[in-house]
């Protein structure tokens, strides 16, 4: 999991993640540099809670390296999982190397069931994947296609198009419950429309370095 400065959140992501401890699930939380109480909040809820370099691509790596699973599950800080989660991700690994949960976005939108439709279904018909939808896949196959780009935006998607080259991902109707607070913040189709177009410059091979300094400047 990685984490900046999500002090308001994080207590209740890892406490949801008690009963997979239970089970065998090892939790690693990377931080990247918070300046809040992220770190402190964390540490007695994860098996391993370390700081890395900023970067989701790199803090993400960094815990794959710590991980001593078979499986690894790249969760966001403001992401819940469905209570049979471990079942199900072992489930679909018997099939395939790796896949991904529906999302179902929480906020005060209400075109959020809108965007989270539009997601689930983007996804199931590219086979490409974002990490707001819980990333799971088999530790060696993520080795294998070398692990998160170092980049710093749309890592998530250059990871699945690598793991797409493999087999296409297990999409399980399962829903994780992630934060809508892009969408409520900045506004539903003014971020649809950010994220679509930075996705479309991307594939017409605009770097990724250039897409997050116009993404930051946007937020």
């Amino acid at each position: 999991m990685p984490m900046l400065d999500e002090a308001a959140a994080i207590e209740a992501t890892l406490t949801a993640l008690q009963p997979l401890r239970a089970q065998g699930a090892e939790v690693i939380v990377v931080d990247g540099g918070s300046a809040d109480q992220s770190v402190a909040l964390a540490t007695p809820l994860a098996d391993v809670a370390m700081t890395g370099e900023p970067g989701r691509a790199r803090q993400m790596n960094l815990g794959a390296r710590q991980a001593r699973a078979s499986a690894l599950l790249f969760l966001h800080a403001d992401t819940h999982l469905p209570p049979d989660a471990m079942e199900r991700i072992l489930h679909a690994l018997d099939t395939h190397t790796w896949g991904r949960f529906d999302i179902r976005l929480a906020g005060h939108s209400r075109w959020l069931p809108v965007v989270s439709w539009m997601m689930n279904r983007r996804s199931r018909l590219t086979g490409i994947a974002t990490g707001d939808q819980g990333l799971f896949v088999r530790a060696d196959t993520f080795q294998a296609v070398g692990g998160f780009p170092q980049q710093p935006l749309m890592e998530d998607i250059e990871l699945t198009k690598r793991l797409r080259r493999t087999l296409r991902p297990a999409c399980l109707k399962a829903q994780v419950v992630s934060s809508g607070r892009r969408w409520d913040r900045q506004g539903a189709w003014k971020t649809i429309r950010l994220m679509w177009r930075l996705r479309y410059r991307y594939w017409r091979g605009v770097s990724a370095t250039q897409l997050a300094k116009e993404y930051r400047h946007a937020r």
